[in-house]
Order: C-alpha cells, then structure tokens, then sequence
C-alpha cells in the first residue's frame, strides 16, 4: 500500500524566520520603522552616522542603561552618534506600556532625547524585519542568533553594516562600547 500526502507550505511561511530578500534592502539602514510617536521613519536617514540599536524596557534589571545610553548620545551626538531604541515586550513581559507610558516613563526617569520607536518584536515568525536582518546568519555572520534578552545592543557603521553586538549585561559605559563607538566614529 501506498500513501501519498500532499503538504503545501507558502514560501512565506518556510523562511518566515530569514529576512526578506527585498532588493531594497542592503544594510541595516535600508528599513522604515515607526516612531514611538506614530511616524514612519526611513532610517537610511541615518546613513553617514554611527547607528546603536538597542532593544529596550522599562521593567527590567537592565533598565537602568537607559542613563548611560542618553549619555552616549548626548557625548557623541554631535560627532555622529545616534542611537535608537526599540522597546520590547518579548522578555519577561517587561515592556507592557502604550506608547505615550514608554515615553513619559523614558523622559521622566532619563532624560532620553534620543528616537525612540514603536514597540516590536525581536525573535520569530513577528520579529520586525529590522531585527531579522540583525539577528540572520545570512547578513550579520558574526554576530547572528537571536536576541537573548532587553537592551541588546548591534553597532552599525556609517554604511550601514552591522560592526559589532554587546548584548544584555554589557553597560553601554563600558570600554568596550564606548572604544567601538569612538572607533566608528573615527572612519569617515
């Protein structure tokens, strides 16, 4: 006897978890992402400056790196720093206010001044398309998996490719970041 089964998987549904082979997409600054504020933002107007994406929440052990992450940009800002956060509910449940608490949370504790995006996932099939790209084997080789918890931080380089990854316990005040920022910085 023989059983013969038929199985149809969308294309979209089998690399759902890679990112999209868009022709538009070349580095990391090729996607638009939403402001905190509602606003599309095309962050290849970022392109030329010094790029660090944090993954971010105001309810967990890590928050407290909202201070140094402001510091940085506020040192750095006018060399070509920008940094950009992306807050993140997929850890712990941490990042469970609207829009306008994770602002007035951010402003009110921090100070931050630097953008501040809508929140979004960072691992599977919802990742934002952003994230899949910084997380892929197939464009970030060195520094591809998933995003293991909060105030995960990818340096992106003036052209827009991934140039390092400090992930969690990493204080953005670190010689570590602050020498791979300072060194980004220095290319022109």
């Amino acid at each position: 006897m023989t059983l013969t089964v038929a199985l149809t998987v969308s294309a979209g549904a089998l690399f759902a978890a890679e990112p999209q082979k868009d022709a538009n997409v070349k580095d990391a600054l090729s996607f638009t992402m939403e402001s905190l504020a509602g606003e599309k933002v095309d962050l290849s107007k970022y392109r030329g400056k010094v790029v660090l994406m944090v993954n971010v929440a105001s309810e967990c052990g890590a928050t407290p790196q909202y201070g140094p992450l402001q510091s940085l940009y506020s040192k750095y800002q006018d060399k070509g720093l920008v940094v950009l956060g992306f807050p993140c509910n997929q850890f712990g449940s941490q990042e469970p206010g609207s829009a306008a608490e994770i602002q007035q949370f951010c402003t009110a504790n921090y100070g931050v001044t630097f953008p501040m995006f809508a929140k979004i996932d960072v691992n599977g099939d919802d990742a934002a398309p952003l994230y899949k790209y910084l997380t892929s084997k197939e464009t970030n080789p060195k520094h591809a998996g998933r995003v293991g918890w909060n105030f995960e931080k990818f340096l992106i380089g003036r052209d827009g490719q991934i140039v390092e990854r400090f992930p969690t316990p990493v204080d953005p005040a670190s010689d570590d970041v602050v020498e791979a920022i300072e060194r980004e910085l220095a290319k022109k």
